[in-house]
């Protein structure tokens, strides 16, 4: 049997899992059938692009066509079993097809912005890959046209559904952390050479490619920072120029919080982290993709007790959450989880702390 505060860990994950539940059940029984959502997706070139996966795989979506004019890309694409059987179509035909409703833009970052404006302007929900590529203005705009026409437009920033992040943000919501004074997090691994030149090419380096899914935590528990501080080097030996080794200190009127993203750490996967401390208690998430909490609190919450408890989690799937989270907003059953606010502020604040432009 799960231990009390694994079941409450349950029950708060509960959401993403239900829905997935609920619409399939929905779809299986004929009296309460949902018609799929039709959705398309525009790339294979994001390091990402295979979520498609779990729209597939999903009752309440039908996949109607992909799209990838490169030529090299797409054979690669053709070998992966993500996208056997896929209908593939040019962008004009994928957004001209009947019926559809959304579009995920999984292209290149350089290639995101552009298909994401073609898509919200045809008058299409988007779930756009990370990060919102380097233009503020062009994705303020974005995010302006999707709002006047009533469009969903998601990120796909892959912790924001991760069930010990969902616990967190109950904890944040009841007070029980108190007064927020400190969040730390680490998001790094080891990028291959052949993948760092592909990345170089960004002038954010690994805190725009990596740094940015947990600049997107921080942001949803300290809001827009004061002051943000890059500190971008480049620590590896290869000539290759990628900025690899990355840190970012946001500064708020009564707390701090430091964002550290690096290329280059063996076993970095093991050690990303969010650690949120307030006046009250610490929330540390350790590791990120397979969540596992220790919270010490100043006198008992609930179920949880004065002192440290660790917290155990089910297997977390990245994206399936956000599927369902997608789908319940395009039906009209509830609103986004995450403004547009949100999204700009941390779009701007990911280009202060890779270095980059506001203004490109």
């Amino acid at each position: 049997m799960p231990t009390p505060t694994r079941r409450h860990a349950l029950a708060q994950f509960g959401a993403a899992i239900t829905l997935g539940e609920s619409a399939h059940s929905r779809a299986g029984d004929p009296k309460t059938a949902v018609p799929r959502i039709k959705i398309g997706q525009i790339g294979v070139g994001h390091a990402h692009a295979s979520k498609l996966a779990v729209y597939r795989a999903s009752p309440d979506y039908e996949v109607v066509g992909v799209v990838e004019p490169d030529a090299e890309l797409r054979k690669q694409a053709e070998n992966s079993p993500t996208y056997r059987d896929v209908k593939w179509l040019t962008r004009e035909q994928l957004l001209a097809a009947p019926g559809l409703q959304a579009v995920l833009v999984e292209t290149r970052v350089r290639d995101l912005l552009d298909n994401a404006e073609a898509c919200v302007s045809a008058g299409l929900h988007v779930h756009i890959d990370k990060p919102a590529g380097e233009s503020l203005p062009q994705f303020r705009r974005i995010l302006a046209t999707a709002e006047k026409k009533k469009l969903l437009v998601q990120m796909g920033y892959m912790y924001r559904y991760n069930p010990a992040v969902v616990l967190l943000r109950e904890f944040l919501k009841k007070g029980w952390l108190g007064e927020v004074f400190e969040v730390h997090t680490v998001m790094s691994k080891v990028v291959a050479p052949p993948e760092r030149t592909r990345l170089a090419e960004y002038r954010g380096g690994i805190m725009f490619e990596l740094g940015c899914h947990v600049l997107d935590l921080v942001i949803g528990v300290l809001g827009k920072p004061k002051d943000v501080t890059a500190f971008p080097l480049h620590s590896s030996a290869l000539d290759d120029k990628l900025l690899d080794n990355t840190l970012a200190v946001l500064s708020y009127p009564r707390a701090t919080a430091s964002v550290k993203s690096s290329a280059i750490e063996v076993e970095g996967g093991d050690r990303r982290h969010l650690v949120v401390c307030g006046t009250e208690g610490t929330f540390h998430i350790q590791p990120l993709d397979n969540p596992a909490a220790r919270v010490s609190l100043s006198k008992a919450r609930g179920e949880y007790k004065k002192g440290t408890q660790d917290i155990t989690f089910p297997k977390y799937t990245r994206y399936v959450g956000d599927a369902a989270d997608m789908a319940r907003v395009i039906r009209g059953e509830k609103g986004t989880d995450f403004s547009s606010e949100h999204d700009l502020i941390v779009q701007e604040t990911l280009l202060r702390a890779s270095g980059l432009p506001l203004k490109d």
